[in-house]
């Protein structure tokens, strides 16, 4: 029996035999249930997202709820907020969150200005607050934007020109992905928006809040909307079910990857199990300590024969994965510690061969660049699959003419490819750290003052942030006072 005749495994896609404990599985792992009945368009770089996001934001008619890590005062940040303030002028219900730290240096209050006058809502993420220090970890790191309760946007895209490169610099623009669904799914991505917008003042009024029975069914394909939330580890029990159950492939593209030595035990272990395991990475990161802590962890995984790839261009900033042509996920989490345990994050886990297969296409035509990282005398593989039983569908429609000079472009870039030996990635790392400390030591020996006031001045800030805690929670949980005995003596009677 094929994959495509099993009607068990329409049901789940990753076990045949026993779906109905495999949905169970996933369910209680991501936190999330699957939602039949959405239809999902498969979104590449800003170029394709921006139209979109600004045609949906100009024909609203009801509300629009955007969240995003990133909305920059440059012309295209400007853009939004002039086509969200025109709606919002328009009667529409106009609400704007954003993250504190991921606007910090990029956008002013002036930004926002025009939209807050016309009616629209803002709201800033968790604002540094010095009574909180242990908070500052904690960020609204998703990407969404839903119209009108009918149509939800979930990516890996901020609202900055940065993903849109510089041709007059010859800059390319960033790779990422994202998804427009639409479908019942959409309700769940409201109700993630509503969840994070509560945090910051008064709850998502009713009116804009819907239950996924109340759509009707846009499409066949089901999938989970993942909205996790700090200290639920909900996405980093996923990522490491997902290397665990994979038969075949596991593809991952990550922008930010400082993986745990868990989940990379996890990747070694399919990997040596013969799984297809795929790694693709920025060459050079914005975050620039980043590359060289993700190129650190490169030779366990090489060794356990795990394929890394690093991306040619200026920066790829999706976050995605694909299993056995059966399993993708879309979104904003990277794999790091930052997005699996401290960060809001939104994700989009769809469960449907046509789509996955649409995502290996996809990933198979990011290869084409980017450069192979192997070891020394390592053997260098083909970047198609030998052993599929299927050929993996272009992410365009069949036939085109550019589907045609892709496929050609892919063949050709194959049989042309470099590789890069891996040799001096943790030898970089060390020496830049030892070079950072024998700097503090210096400083310490000959100016002590420069170590001492800042670590003084954060230590009393800390000592008085933790008195101040234990004597709220004294008060908190002080036992109520007992009434006082009247001490003084009763006469005698009679």
């Amino acid at each position: 029996m094929t994959r495509e005749s099993s009607s068990l495994d329409n049901l789940n896609p990753f076990f045949t035999p026993s779906s109905l404990l495999a949905d169970q599985a996933f369910s209680r792992t991501a936190g999330a249930p699957l939602v039949a009945g959405n239809s999902l368009r498969l979104l590449r770089d800003a170029a394709e997202h921006y139209p979109l996001w600004l045609n949906a934001i100009r024909t609203a008619r009801h509300c629009i709820h955007l969240e995003n890590y990133i909305i920059e005062n440059d012309s295209v940040g400007r853009e939004f907020m002039a086509a969200l303030t025109e709606r919002a002028q328009a009667g529409v219900s106009v609400r704007v969150l954003h993250d504190w730290m991921g606007g910090f240096s990029v956008n002013s209050p002036a930004l926002f200005r025009s939209l807050i006058q016309a009616g629209g809502e803002v709201r800033t993420f968790n604002p540094i607050r010095l009574s909180n220090p242990q908070d500052w970890l904690t960020r609204d790191h998703r990407k969404s934007l839903t119209i009108d309760g009918q149509t939800g946007y979930v990516t890996g895209v901020c609202i900055s020109a940065r993903w849109l490169g510089d041709p007059a610099r010859d800059i390319p623009p960033w790779r990422d992905t994202g998804l427009e669904i639409k479908g019942p799914a959409v309700a769940e991505i409201i109700a993630a928006f509503a969840q994070a917008w509560a945090t910051c003042g008064t709850a998502l009024p009713a009116s804009e809040l819907s239950a996924p029975g109340d759509h009707p069914e846009a499409g066949n394909i089901s999938l989970r909307v993942l909205a996790t939330t700090p200290s639920t580890s909900g996405m980093y029990r996923l990522d490491q079910l997902i290397a665990t159950i994979a038969r075949e492939t596991l593809w991952l593209t990550d922008a930010y990857f400082v993986a745990t030595p868990i989940y990379v035990q996890a990747l070694c272990a399919a990997s040596l199990d013969g799984v297809d395991v795929r790694l693709l990475v920025p060459s050079s990161s914005d975050i620039l300590f980043i590359s060289p802590l993700s190129r650190a962890s490169y030779r366990p995984l090489l060794e356990a024969g795990v394929r890394v790839f690093e991306w040619n261009g200026s920066m790829i900033h999706a976050k995605t994965a694909v299993a056995d042509g059966r399993w993708a996920r879309v979104g904003s989490s990277n794999l790091n510690l930052a997005s699996w345990i401290s960060n809001y994050e939104l994700d989009i886990a769809v469960e449907n061969t046509e789509f996955a297969e649409s995502m290996e296409a996809m990933y198979l035509a990011d290869l084409d660049n980017a450069t192979e990282i192997i070891l020394a005398g390592q053997k260098v593989k083909p970047v198609y699959p030998l052993n599929r039983r299927r050929t993996p569908r272009a992410y365009r429609e069949k036939g085109s003419g550019m589907t045609t000079a892709m496929r050609l472009g892919n063949t050709v870039a194959s049989a042309l490819r470099q590789q890069r030996v891996l040799n001096t990635a943790e030898a970089g790392l060390l020496a830049s750290m030892g070079m950072i400390l024998l700097a503090i030591s210096v400083a310490g020996l000959y100016w002590p003052q420069l170590l001492a006031i800042p670590v003084a001045i954060i230590s009393l800030w800390l000592a008085l942030w933790l008195l101040a805690r234990a004597w709220h929670l004294r008060q908190r949980h002080r036992p109520p006072s007992l009434p006082t005995k009247n001490t003084e003596e009763k006469p005698p009677e009679g």
